[in-house]
């Protein structure tokens, strides 16, 4: 940590076996219930179906296609790593639920392979925030603070492909090549001091919470109106991926000491890192085993 900068880097020092997806599994299922019982819900079939139910090949989140679950991993990590360690400011971070439920494609896909299982295909991820969470008063159980993050997964992750993440693919003629800028930065950069996310979090909490969260609703209401004082944010970056064949044991691609000068949001930054050895199995694994499926 640095002034309003940290920087956390994770590489995996056990391999792949089933304890690690049995440990990591509760909070996965966790994550995904309130969007499982969504998706399940409109599409009509059954939340624990029988082997031979209709309906029991499309269920949530399971039966995803694999670049859907990279992106739900990242995401869901970026939330179990949110509250296991210290960030930047030393908030004690909540999530009272994650937003999967605002992923309109993955819940029309449901809809579709219910009825017709060869309708497979890949899908594009969740548009908006990938993760918020809340800094909460334990006296007076408002919202202080947010933090707000971009969660992203790359199967091999180098220099190279950390760039394109971050800046943009090159564009432009020959010999005059530029970043195109529309990478992680810009997206963190542009983000508004009051996102959508914290609506779609607030509509969340009055629905599932209203009583256990009820000063928390009330102060997120006032920083939600246009012209309303915007509560003070924290960003966040998680990038996870596979450990590339020449990277060296702590080795980071991020700037570790202080914030790039790429980013210009002027808000406090917190930097994760998680690099793995074989992720893709991991997340195919762990993916399986959810409800039962393993």
């Amino acid at each position: 940590m640095n002034g309003s900068y940290g920087h956390l880097l994770f590489e995996q020092a056990i391999p792949n076996d089933q304890a690690v997806v049995d440990e990591l599994r509760p909070y996965f299922e966790s994550a995904h219930l309130d969007a499982r019982e969504v998706f399940h819900r409109t599409a009509r079939i059954d939340l624990h179906p029988d082997a031979g139910a209709p309906g029991a090949h499309a269920q949530y989140p399971t039966c995803l296609p694999p670049t859907a679950k990279k992106g739900l991993f990242g995401e869901v990590m970026t939330g179990l790593m949110t509250q296991a360690y210290q960030f930047i400011g030393g908030h004690q971070w909540t999530i009272p639920v994650f937003l999967f439920r605002y992923h309109a494609e993955a819940e029309a896909y449901i809809f579709d392979l219910a009825r017709d299982p060869p309708r497979v295909r890949e899908i594009s991820g969740r548009h908006g925030n990938d993760f918020i969470a809340l800094a909460i008063d334990p006296a007076s159980g408002e919202v202080v603070r947010f933090i707000a993050g971009e969660a992203k997964w790359r199967a091999g992750l180098t220099p190279s492909v950390m760039d394109t993440m971050m800046f943009g693919e090159w564009t432009g003629p020959a010999g005059a090549r530029v970043r195109s800028n529309d990478g992680v930065w810009n997206e963190i950069n542009r983000g508004l001091p009051t996102p959508q996310g914290l609506e779609q979090m607030h509509r969340l909490l009055c629905e599932k919470a209203r009583d256990h969260y009820a000063e928390a609703i009330i102060s997120l209401d006032r920083a939600l109106l246009i012209g309303g004082n915007p509560l003070p944010r924290t960003d966040l970056v998680f990038v996870a991926g596979n450990r590339a064949a020449r990277r060296a044991q702590g080795q980071a691609y991020l700037p570790t000491n202080s914030h790039p000068v790429e980013y210009t949001a002027g808000r406090p930054l917190q930097v994760v890192e998680l690099v793995l050895e074989g992720g893709v199995d991991l997340i195919e694994s762990l993916y399986r085993s959810l409800w039962g499926g393993r």
